[in-house]
């Protein structure tokens, strides 16, 4: 009996551990998932618990409903992979052998890693995340209590789960303060690295519009050195006074990656950005967000990742190459506020460009464009997750990005 182990059971390490237990013969290969929580948590509902659009438990599922019959499920916490004996080493001593490991185990946010984030009392009480699900929830009672002020949302440093989720916290923020009409006693600063509003120049020149037009201040090139009560200090010595700070920590992959000699500085696992095998090893696989490829950390990479490694997975231990050849392909909507939501898709080489999803001038969803079909569209990727994704059922959007329905735009749009 072969044995396939998959280091975390999140978005990536439930969808390859259900695909492949479909596709392998159940007498020849054991498939395990080990991870240390008995909880699986729809990460992009976090987003819509501090507004009250989610509450806490409609995130929230037992892991093991969410894993397929005929995957064993270890509970408990990676020490080490021991690469010489292909073993990996929980940290109560249990060691767990493999004949083909996949690392699944994603990034957390690590406030830690800023000096003063975590210092004088702070955190949870003027300094914030909504990126866990404990952050989301103290978040909401903060926002209830707020009534003015200058409010923060910051980013520590890239890569980061869900590079647009700061942009939507930012857009629901101003609309939840309308809503509340306290809008006009409250400052509200959006504090990135990037010298714009995202990462690549069509889509930045949108949302960075769209903070203009809310009145929301972009601070660019903000590289945080530290936190100095209630202020933002960077490198080149700028300064941020806050209120209420909502910060995105520095991500970082799991430990045991290091301690294992697989990651780099931020722990995350070299691949091959096509195949998604780790560097230098024959039978390591990394998917998700824990491996290293320069495409967004979202579950929609997540998604079609696994479309592409799983038939390159069963070619490989069948001893061929694997020709599957993944893009980087993302597709993300952008709650803006007001019941309407952008959508954007691109890869590795293609940026966000206009146009129509997934069906050339049909749709139904609008590129760089705020609808309330799009908003909709964010909404129903709930029990499309929870019924379709992870369980690995067909869902009917092509792995690989296409250019149909999709136009550059000209110089004076």
């Amino acid at each position: 009996m072969k044995r396939l182990l998959v280091l975390g059971a999140g978005t990536a390490g439930t969808m390859v551990a259900n695909r492949l237990r479909r596709r392998l013969p159940r007498d020849e290969w054991r498939i395990t998932a080990v991870d240390e929580s008995d909880k699986h948590f729809y990460q992009p509902g976090y987003l819509f618990i501090p507004f009250g659009t989610y509450a806490p438990d409609d995130v929230v599922r037992p892991r093991r409903r969410s894993l397929r019959a005929g995957v064993d499920l270890v509970r408990g916490t990676v020490d080490r992979v021991d690469t010489e004996t292909d073993t990996v080493v929980l940290t109560d001593g249990r060691a767990l052998p493999y004949d083909q490991l996949v690392i699944a185990t994603g990034v957390t946010p690590r406030p830690d890693q800023t000096p003063g984030m975590l210092d004088g009392g702070q955190w949870r009480r003027s300094i914030f995340d909504f990126y866990t699900h404990d952050g989301a929830v103290a978040l909401a009672d903060a926002l209830k209590a707020f009534d003015g002020g200058r409010l923060v949302v910051h980013i520590v440093d890239m890569p980061i789960k869900c590079p647009v989720a700061p942009l939507e916290f930012a857009f629901l923020a101003d609309a939840y303060l309308r809503e509340r009409g306290i809008r006009d006693r409250v400052e509200l600063v959006y504090a990135t690295p990037l010298p714009g509003a995202f990462t690549k120049p069509i889509a930045s020149r949108t949302l960075g519009a769209m903070l203009d037009d809310r009145k929301i201040s972009l601070e660019a090139d903000f590289l945080v050195e530290r936190v100095d009560d209630r202020t933002l200090v960077s490198y080149d010595e700028r300064e941020i006074g806050f209120d209420l700070l909502v910060t995105v920590p520095l991500n970082m992959g799991a430990d045991f990656v290091a301690r294992s000699g697989l990651g780099d500085e931020l722990n995350l696992v070299p691949v091959d950005r096509y195949t998604l095998l780790a560097t230098g090893h024959r039978n390591i696989f990394a998917i998700g967000d824990a491996n290293d490829i320069p495409a967004s950390k979202a579950g929609s990479v997540a998604h079609f990742a696994v479309d592409v490694f799983v038939g390159n997975f069963l070619r490989h231990i069948a001893g061929q190459p694997m020709t599957g050849r993944f893009d980087g392909h993302a597709n993300c909507f952008v709650e803006s506020g007001g019941g309407r939501a952008l959508l954007i898709d691109f890869n590795y080489d293609t940026e966000p460009l206009p146009g129509r999803y997934p069906v050339p001038r049909l749709g139904p969803f609008s590129l760089l464009a705020e609808t309330a079909v799009n908003h909709w569209g964010k909404l129903a990727f709930r029990p499309v997750y929870w019924h379709a994704l992870l369980p690995g059922r067909p869902v009917p959007l092509p792995a690989h990005m296409s250019m149909a329905g999709k136009r550059v735009p000209t110089a004076e749009e």
